[in-house]
């Protein structure tokens, strides 16, 4: 990762920017621009292509295309360009981590109590039971063009990966019609294009504020993405739930890492790498060292592991 993550280096002023910053989709949203005066344009451009993706994938409204088609998919239906581009990165994402991120544990989810909004949940007294698939889900899905079939036993769930997709398309198109540099972070999932400030993009790294922090430096079109299991969070039955599931039992991913950040050169795949690196637990270390990628984990006591070029930092870490 030379030259593209590195420790801030403070020898050069940074450009002007401006930033907008508001809630979406239960989390916190960041748009940061070079040019201070595309910063409404940008915003407005940031709310069309964001909603469109909500509009297309939601989960938890009942108008979206997703929902108003899942009762036909076992049959095979013509999806817009908007979902069928999201399914189409949601199963790239599982052929990469051999099935860890999976777009169809729709009714996992459900069965672990995640099937609202996560401010709506609450603990319906019912225990997770485990799901063990001898086939995996995604396996299963057809995409042709722009037609989806997904069998009936099966709900698609595209929230491991739409997010960090949204970000990139949205970076993007932004910069591409405004010609200046952009950062769009969307929770944990930051995206940039277009040119970098002077001496890159500053960003902080710290999934709770209890956790070590760390600040980076992202060069121009580097992204980044942190999973975690700190939140989206809830009790059934008294018991702690996250979102993040192990498609193999369909019940939460055991909590072996508070948090996991991996840069790359999109931010989908940064995502779909940190989120299946929560998936296997300890075996994302050797996983992620043959990928090469740089990479920041942090454990259920607070220890920090690098890995692939992450920049070092001052103290309780170690390098792989």
């Amino acid at each position: 990762m030379t030259n593209t993550l590195n420790a801030p280096t403070p020898a050069r002023t940074p450009d002007r920017t401006a930033s907008r910053d508001w809630t979406l989709w239960s989390t916190s949203a960041r748009l940061v621009v070079t040019d201070p005066a595309q910063i409404a344009l940008a915003s407005t451009l940031a709310d069309a292509l964001l909603a469109d993706v909500d509009r297309a994938a939601s989960r938890f409204r009942a108008d979206s295309e997703l929902q108003l088609a899942a009762g036909l998919l076992h049959q095979g239906v013509e999806v817009s360009n908007t979902l069928a581009d999201l399914v189409r990165q949601a199963l790239a994402a599982a052929a990469l981590t051999d099935g860890d991120v999976d777009p169809t544990l729709g009714y996992a989810l459900d069965a672990v109590g995640y099937d609202r909004d996560i401010r709506l949940i609450e603990d319906r007294g019912v225990p997770v039971r485990a799901i063990v698939s001898r086939r995996p889900g995604w396996k299963s899905v057809s995409l042709v063009g722009n037609r989806l079939k997904v069998p009936a036993h099966l709900a698609l769930d595209l929230g491991a990966t739409a997010k960090a997709v949204a970000a990139d398309w949205t970076a993007t198109v932004i910069s591409a019609a405004l010609g200046c540099g952009v950062l769009l972070s969307l929770g944990g999932d930051i995206a940039t294009a277009g040119p970098a400030p002077a001496g890159g993009w500053q960003v902080r790294v710290q999934d709770a504020p209890a956790d070590p922090p760390a600040i980076v430096t992202l060069a121009t079109g580097m992204s980044l993405a942190t999973s975690s299991t700190q939140h989206r969070r809830w009790t059934m039955a008294g018991a702690a739930q996250h979102h993040i599931l192990n498609p193999r039992t369909g019940r939460p991913a055991e909590p072996v890492w508070r948090s996991v950040t991996v840069a790359a050169a999109s931010c989908h795949r940064a995502n779909t790498l940190s989120t299946a690196a929560i998936v296997r637990g300890t075996a994302a270390l050797p996983w992620l060292g043959d990928l090469g990628v740089a990479a920041r984990l942090v454990d259920a006591h607070g220890a920090v592991t690098l890995l692939g070029g992450w920049p070092p930092e001052p103290r309780g870490s170690r390098e792989l």
